[in-house]
């Protein structure tokens, strides 16, 4: 982390370098030319503003919170004159529409979770998590380190967009339920909200999946038109208010167990900035994907704690045959999608070649050391 953290610190000062030189030439390229003649830039720079939505409420303060720093940053690293003003879910288009938003022009760039959108491709899942993939730094590393980054852009490429990791919530808990799930014959007739490829599965267990932004789950399990839902993990399901209806809170969340997500730009917006807002903007992004990260573990150990102690809350584990069956039907389902679309098959194979050397390695030491020093101070007073 602290290699990583130089990178992004030099990445930064690189960025904001290169803003000052382009202030003391007085802008560069098209998108300066354009920006001028709508009365910015001048001797400054060109003046960019922008419009970026998510797909989250105000209240999730680091996944919405996480646009915001985004827009703060790029704002600090061009003396102000590349702007992004940044709108919650359903502000200015559906939370669940905000890669249709970017790919249509209506925004410049959008906050949202690839795997919102695999009715568009598969492969979109990719960039965001699947069911028993890469934790949270396997998928960075598959990212930045193999080769992962440059095929998920491939997805996107064939939509008009570019993305950059920007966020990551760390692995997500298995979500609320309002009765105890005893095995995998729990499951049949079950009515979940739970999106992507983890819905899938979900459906292939006997699970009738729903699909509902983050501001439309509480409404729908306290009325009863859902039995079950997930959504991030302590500190955002305590904001939402879930504990209120459902008091079984399950985990591990196996169909997210390293979730990213990555500012989707629109590419030909990208291609108009001058070559210095755009380091000033993959700097922001990269700073706000460890942050984001580090927000989350701080803040969920704090919430689990309160839901349990105080908002009678029980922690549970999914049961074992659950687990079992969850794992033949993910793998089975990843080999189907890349028996039938090509472009599924293409990040699929390096990913899975990818997780082939990274298990075994964490298995060993990582797994290790989590087994027997977490237990220590573990939840065993917690759950069930």
């Amino acid at each position: 982390m602290t290699i990583e953290r130089r990178d992004f610190l030099r990445k930064a000062a690189a960025g904001a370098a290169g803003v000052g030189a382009l202030a003391a030439c007085g802008g560069a390229g098209e998108a300066g030319t354009a920006a001028s003649a709508q009365g910015g830039g001048g001797g400054d720079g060109p003046t960019v503003n922008w419009r970026l939505a998510t797909s989250f409420p105000h209240s999730l303060d680091i996944l919405h919170g996480s646009a915001q720093r985004i827009a703060e940053r790029v704002s600090a690293l061009t003396g102000g004159r590349f702007t992004m003003r940044v709108y919650a879910g359903g502000e200015i288009v559906p939370p669940l529409q905000v890669m249709d938003a970017v790919q249509q022009g209506t925004l410049q760039a959008g906050m949202t979770a690839g795997y919102y959108y695999v009715g568009k491709s598969p492969a979109l899942a990719f960039d965001s998590a699947l069911p028993f993939g890469l934790g949270t730094r396997q998928q960075i590393a598959w990212f930045y380190h193999g080769g992962g980054l440059d095929l998920v852009n491939s997805v996107y490429s064939d939509f008009g967009i570019v993305g950059f990791p920007c966020l990551s919530t760390g692995a997500q808990m298995g979500g609320w339920f309002r009765e105890p799930i005893g095995s995998l014959a729990d499951l049949s007739g079950l009515r979940m909200r739970i999106p992507g490829i983890g819905g899938e599965i979900m459906s292939r267990l006997g699970v009738t999946v729903q699909v509902l932004a983050g501001g439309d789950i509480y409404p729908a399990l306290e009325r009863g038109a859902i039995d079950a839902t997930e959504f991030v993990g302590a500190y955002d399901d305590e904001k939402l208010g879930f504990q209120q209806v459902a008091k079984n809170y399950y985990y591990p969340g196996w169909w997210e167990p390293g979730l990213t997500s990555s500012l989707q730009v629109s590419k030909s917006a990208f291609a108009e900035l001058p070559k210095t807002y755009q380091e000033a903007l993959k700097s922001a992004c990269a700073e706000t994907l460890p942050e984001s990260l580090a927000a989350y573990d701080a803040a969920n150990p704090i919430a689990l704690e309160k839901l349990v102690r105080q908002d009678g809350v029980t922690l549970r584990e999914f049961p074992r045959d659950m687990m079992e069956a969850a794992w033949k039907a993910s793998n089975a389902y990843l080999e189907e999608q890349a028996a039938g679309d090509a472009t599924f098959k293409r990040v699929y194979d390096n990913w899975k070649a990818f997780r082939a050397r990274a298990f075994p390695y964490f298995a060993g030491n990582e797994l290790a050391y989590a087994d027997f020093a977490f237990r220590k101070i573990g939840n065993a007073d917690m759950k069930a």
